[in-house]
C-alpha cells in the first residue's frame, strides 16, 4: 500500500525500516560512506510502499526552501528484489501527483545518480549541471518545470 506521510506521522517501525532501507541500499550496497542522516527528514514527506510489513519502495520529498528553491524528490529507493518491475516508475509517478496535487507545485529539482539520467528524463527531468561527484559516485542535477 502506498503511503505519504510527515516525519512525525510516521510510526517508530516505518521509521526503522525506511533508515534500515537507505542505510543498506545507499551505504552498504552501493559502498558509499556518508551521513545518511542529514537533518533534513524532519521536515520532509515521506513516500513509501508498504507490503506484509515490508518497506519496498521510498523516497522523500523536500518542501520548497528546505534544501532547493524548488520542491525537491531524494533518497530514492526500490528494494533489490522488487527492481526492474515497474516500482520506481510508479513511486515517480505517486511523488510527482502529490507534489503536483498536495503542495501545488510544479517545479521539481532533484540530484540523480548519472546512470539514472534517461530513466528520471521520462518524466520530464532535464539536465541542468554538468555530471559531478557526490560521495564518490557521478550525480547530475536534473530539473522538471
Amino acid at each position: 500500500m502506498w503511503q505519504t506521510k510527515t516525519f512525525l506521522e510516521l510510526t517508530n517501525i516505518e521509521l526503522y525500516q525506511i533508515m534500515k532501507e537507505r542505510i543498506n541500499i545507499f551505504v552498504v550496497e552501493q559502498n558509499c560512506p556518508y551521513p545518511e542522516l542529514d537533518d533534513l527528514d524532519q521536515e520532509s514527506y515521506h513516500l513509501f510502499y508498504e507490503e506484509e510489513g515490508e518497506i519496498r519502495a521510498y523516497c522523500r520529498i523536500l518542501p520548497k526552501a528546505l534544501k532547493y528553491n524548488q520542491v525537491s524528490i531524494g533518497r530514492v529507493i526500490v528494494k533489490e528484489a522488487y527492481r526492474r518491475k515497474g516500482v520506481a516508475s510508479e513511486l515517480l509517478r505517486n511523488a510527482i501527483h502529490f507534489i503536483n496535487t498536495e503542495l501545488s507545485e510544479t517545479a521539481i529539482k532533484i540530484q540523480a545518480q548519472d546512470h539514472l539520467r534517461d530513466f528520471y528524463g521520462s518524466f520530464g527531468f532535464n539536465p541542468i549541471s554538468e555530471t559531478y561527484l557526490e560521495d564518490g559516485i557521478p550525480h547530475v542535477d536534473m530539473l522538471k518545470s
